[in-house]
């Protein structure tokens, strides 16, 4: 990496939340947010490509599992339907 004189600035816009969060993570890994990022730029450089994989997120079992169930459960015709708050809070009441 090179001297601090030959250093430049750059700016990004983040979520708050990620940022409160990363700050947190590099901050118990003992690094600044300058430093976390200086590093991955790095890495990909020398990678030649993200250091990471990037993939679609996908569904585990238990959701996958979870999806079936409500699936199976909103065209069960023994269980009532509610087709707005209202109405289930009328239900609630009785």
């Amino acid at each position: 990496m090179d001297n601090i004189s030959n250093s430049t600035n750059l700016n990004i816009r983040l979520d708050s939340n990620l940022k409160k969060e990363a700050e947190d993570l590099f901050k118990r890994l003992g690094l600044n947010m300058s430093t976390a990022i200086n590093v991955f730029l790095t890495q990909s450089v020398r990678e030649q490509a993200i250091p990471f994989q990037i993939k679609e997120d996908k569904p585990n079992k238990k959701l996958l599992k979870a999806l079936k169930e409500a699936e199976k459960i909103a065209h069960d015709p023994k269980i009532k339907g509610y087709h707005n708050m209202y109405e289930l809070m009328e239900d609630l009441k009785k």
